[in-house]
């Protein structure tokens, strides 16, 4: 009996690993134009460029390769989300040619050439003032437009204010301010809905990490499983309606087509052995960014969901009224958390086409 029962379950995962190979081609789709045609200006590619002395992998698409360029900076820090776009298709090629750039130590761009010193963001913001000169030479364009999200805010941030004459604008999801602050908002606002709704076993676990105490406290929340776990359950995580990780995260990255099986294991190597011995959660939890960056010489556009408590909406709406920009705009997406490119993507579209690409702000909160 137990036999019959080893070997089914070997069956099934010799089905799932081979399910997964066959998910793991390592190639985009090709990207016609409108008409769904393939032609010159179509451009749809995978490829490794020398950035900041290591092999660094990005995604290079467009519908024509005349348009804008974007540099997009996705979160983490140095943890892609290329697979949410792979799998939502948001359209950011309807208005760019979009670089999703893989960060050093992360993704397409975890290698033993990334040493644990380099991680940090005044590294990662050197590179991306690299990433955005190469795009500028291959495309022939005096500036380009860049967008963080998350975590890879920072990092946008300190490349603009670094080399502004580079960027015609810069465009935050879910802009990091001083967060720790965001990370004590949304300990005792889990806490109080879960004490409120009975749910005993998730207050005892948040009550493990008594973040008024001490700084420590706040380090060791933010690195829980548990945070991620009921952030989502609460719908203030990645997407209002993206209640398991599992399903949202781990499942799409093993099912993009994009990375070969092996770059999908970097994904995970890099994100549960290489990362978590980096100084950069550390760094991101001790830095107030509303200090280091109190101006930028380009127009500012940031984007937040309002039920956003990853990365809280209210110190980023407050961080944008303070800071000094030549033209600025905040956008709240009313259902959308962490994610409104992936959660309201026609409305960003809005934003982008009436007013990022023409030097406005007419859309933005009142």
């Amino acid at each position: 009996m137990f036999l019959n029962i080893l070997l089914v379950l070997v069956g099934l995962l010799a089905l799932l690993f081979i399910y997964i190979l066959l998910k793991s081609p390592g190639k985009i789709e090709p990207f016609p134009d409108k008409s769904g045609k393939l032609t010159d200006s179509n451009l749809s590619e995978k490829t490794f460029v020398s950035i900041g002395g290591v092999k660094q992998g990005m995604f290079i698409r467009s519908r024509n390769v005349d348009l804008p360029v974007l540099l997009y900076v996705h979160g983490g820090p140095a943890f892609p989300n290329y697979f949410l776009f792979d799998k939502y298709k948001p359209g950011l090629e309807e208005y760019f040619t979009v670089c999703y750039w893989e960060q050093r130590g992360g993704g397409l761009s975890y290698s033993a050439d990334v040493t644990l010193q380099s991680m940090n963001f005044n590294q990662l913001a050197s590179d991306a003032i690299e990433v955005t000169n190469y795009l500028r030479r291959r495309f022939k364009k005096e500036k380009i437009y860049i967008m963080a999200h998350s975590g890879g805010t920072p990092i946008g941030l300190l490349a603009v204010k670094k080399s502004p004459e580079l960027f015609h604008a810069y465009i935050a999801m879910a802009q990091i301010t001083n967060q720790k602050e965001s990370e004590s908002i949304a300990y005792n606002y889990m806490l109080e809905q879960f004490q409120n709704s009975g749910n005993q076993k998730a207050v005892n676990a948040l009550k493990k990490y008594p973040v008024a105490e001490s700084d420590s406290a706040i380090v060791s929340f933010y690195k829980s499983p548990g945070r991620d776990q009921f952030m989502h359950k609460l719908g203030i995580g990645s997407m209002r309606n993206m209640r398991s990780i599992f399903w949202g995260v781990f499942v799409p990255v093993w099912t993009c087509k994009a990375y070969t099986f092996m770059e999908k294991i970097n994904i995970w190597k890099s994100k549960f052995s290489f990362l978590p011995k980096t100084g950069l959660i550390t760094e991101l939890l001790d830095k107030d960014f509303t200090s280091i960056v109190p101006v930028l010489e380009v127009p500012v556009y940031f984007l937040s969901g309002k039920y956003d408590l990853t990365v809280n909406a209210g110190l980023s709406k407050d961080y944008l009224n303070k800071l000094q920009a030549p033209l600025k705009g905040f956008y709240t997406f009313n259902n959308s958390a962490h994610s409104p490119l992936f959660e309201e993507p026609l409305q960003v579209k809005q934003v982008l086409e009436k007013d990022i690409l023409n030097g406005t702000n007419n859309l933005a909160d009142k």
